[in-house]
């Protein structure tokens, strides 16, 4: 059973066609399978309007910003541009360590670890593609020397994806219960990952629309 999550889901922007949030760490994007799993950003948004529809999702532990439909056509047009990666996105995570490049990319093919669900894996045979662009922003906190902070545009949107690159890479994101070590998983008591960014055209104005919020670790 899924912790209750007491803090609230943000709004950003609200119009007839479609609303953006800000997701709290702890909260589902969509119910879980178990009845006591109910509370998510989505069915908190159809309290409000019941046509509310999810368009893509966020890990329950990842932050930030997210964006619903509120009728079957702006689900319709915002799905297509996530499907055919028209949707720029930028997230911000805490890693251990020190990348070497300050900036580079990680293209490793994942599937999903059936046998230790819902784990993802690299398998150059039988994974499918998956590309991430990296790049640092600076030292944790400007206070130590063992942590980074990286700005994270993932090209494709892979289960896990960032958590298993970062990983690869050699600098886990803090807090992560799935494939940080001992030592970066204990070094922050949430994921330090967070959806800062999110880029899209508006359904039916067909204006660029951004919103951004900053990360709150």
């Amino acid at each position: 059973m899924v912790p209750a999550c007491h803090e609230e889901l943000r709004e950003l922007y609200r119009d007839e066609h479609l609303v953006v949030v800000d997701k709290p760490a702890g909260l589902l994007s969509v119910p879980g399978r178990h009845p006591a799993n109910f509370d998510s950003a989505l069915s908190r948004l159809q309290a409000i309007n019941p046509e509310s529809r999810v368009v893509h999702r966020l890990d329950m532990s990842t932050s930030g910003v997210m964006v619903f439909a509120l009728h079957a056509d702006s689900h319709r047009a915002l799905s297509r541009q996530f499907q055919d990666r028209l949707v720029s996105k930028g997230y911000t995570a805490e890693v251990w360590g020190i990348p070497e490049e300050t900036s580079g990319s990680v293209d490793l093919p994942m599937r999903c670890d059936w046998p230790n669900r819902p784990r993802q894996i690299v398998d150059h045979e039988q994974g499918k593609p998956a590309l991430t662009h990296y790049s640092c922003i600076n030292n944790h906190d400007g206070t130590s020397s063992q942590n980074s902070r990286v700005w994270l545009e993932p090209v494709t949107g892979r289960s896990h994806q960032l958590r298993v690159h970062m990983a690869e890479l050699g600098h886990p994101i803090l807090g992560c219960e799935f494939y940080a070590h001992a030592e970066a998983y204990s070094a922050s008591s949430r994921l330090n990952l967070h959806a800062t960014r999110l880029t899209f055209m508006h359904p039916v104005l067909k204006e660029s629309m951004t919103f951004e919020v900053s990360a709150p670790f």
